[in-house]
C-alpha cells in the first residue's frame, strides 16, 4: 500500500488499485507510485500477471493539469514510459469513465476488460488540446488508423459494447474487476518463462515507438497550453457546456 495505490497479491496475481476516488485523476506523484508498484514485480517470480483497477465511480478521468506546464507534462510522461517498460502482463479493469489520459493509461495495459456502460473517450480535441500518453501508438494499434483518427478528431464517447466492436477492449463484463482477475488467472496458469519471452517478442517495437510518441505529444501539448481554445475548452468542461472554439 502506498499513498494512492492499493496492492494485494494472491495466486500469482497482483491486484493494483488506484485509490483517488471518485475520479482517480492522475499527476506525476500518482503515476510515480503506480510505476514503482508495477515495476516492483519485474523480478518477483511469484507475480505472473497484474490487474489494474480503481476505487470510486471512474477508472480514471484523466490528468490533473492544474499548474502542470510543459515541464510537468514531460515529467508525467517519464513515469508513463516506465509503465510501458514493465515486464509483467497487465489487464486493465475499466468501469465508469476512462477519459483522455485515463484512456491512455488503460491502453498502456496488454488487455482491457470493460463494463458495458463504461464511457471511453480521447476527448483532447474537445478541450482544445493534443492527445498524449502515447495514444498516437496504442490507439491505432488497437482499432486501426481510421477508427483511431475518428476517436481523436471527434473526441466522442464510446461505451463498452462499441469499444469491443472497435477492438478498444478485449472483453465486456458487468464486473470488469472479477473478469479481469479471471483473465489474469488464465495467463498465470501458463509457463511464466514462456509468457515473458512471448510478451517480449510481441511488444519488441512498442517501447521505441512509445518513446518517440511521448516526446512528440508532449511538444504538441506544450504548444497548445497557452492558446485561447485550450482555455475555452477547460472552461466549457468545468461549466458543462459546449465550447466555442476560434482557432486561436
Amino acid at each position: 500500500m502506498t499513498g494512492s495505490i492499493g496492492v494485494s497479491v494472491a495466486d500469482h496475481i497482483a491486484v493494483v488499485e488506484l485509490q483517488r476516488a471518485p475520479h482517480n485523476f492522475f499527476d506525476e506523484a500518482l503515476l510515480t507510485e503506480l510505476a514503482d508498484t508495477v515495476s516492483s514485480f519485474d523480478a518477483d517470480t511469484d507475480v505472473r500477471a497484474i490487474v489494474l483497477c480503481s476505487q470510486g465511480r471512474h477508472f480514471c478521468a484523466g490528468a490533473d493539469l492544474r499548474g502542470m506546464g510543459a515541464d510537468g507534462i514531460r515529467q508525467v510522461y517519464r513515469q508513463a514510459l516506465r509503465l510501458f517498460g514493465a515486464r509483467t502482463p497487465i489487464i486493465a479493469a475499466v468501469h465508469g469513465r476512462a477519459v483522455g489520459g485515463g484512456l491512455g493509461l488503460a491502453m498502456a495495459a496488454d488487455f482491457r476488460v470493460v463494463a458495458p456502460d463504461a464511457q471511453l473517450t480521447a476527448n483532447f480535441a474537445r478541450l482544445g488540446f493534443h492527445h498524449g500518453f502515447a495514444l498516437s501508438v496504442t490507439l491505432p494499434a488497437a482499432v486501426g488508423r481510421q477508427s483511431g483518427q475518428d476517436l481523436l478528431y471527434t473526441g466522442r464517447v464510446v461505451d463498452g459494447i462499441e469499444a469491443a466492436a472497435l477492438g478498444l477492449c478485449d472483453q465486456v463484463a458487468e464486473d470488469p474487476r472479477a473478469a479481469a482477475t479471471a483473465y489474469a488467472r488464465e495467463i498465470a496458469a501458463a509457463a511464466p518463462l514462456a509468457v515473458a519471452a512471448i510478451r517480449a517478442t510481441m511488444r519488441r517495437s512498442l517501447l521505441s515507438e512509445v518513446i518517440t510518441a511521448l516526446d512528440v505529444e508532449a511538444t504538441a501539448q506544450a504548444a497548445l497550453l497557452d492558446t485561447s481554445d485550450f482555455a475555452e475548452g477547460i472552461a466549457a468542461s468545468v461549466a458543462k457546456r459546449q465550447p466555442t472554439f476560434t482557432g486561436a
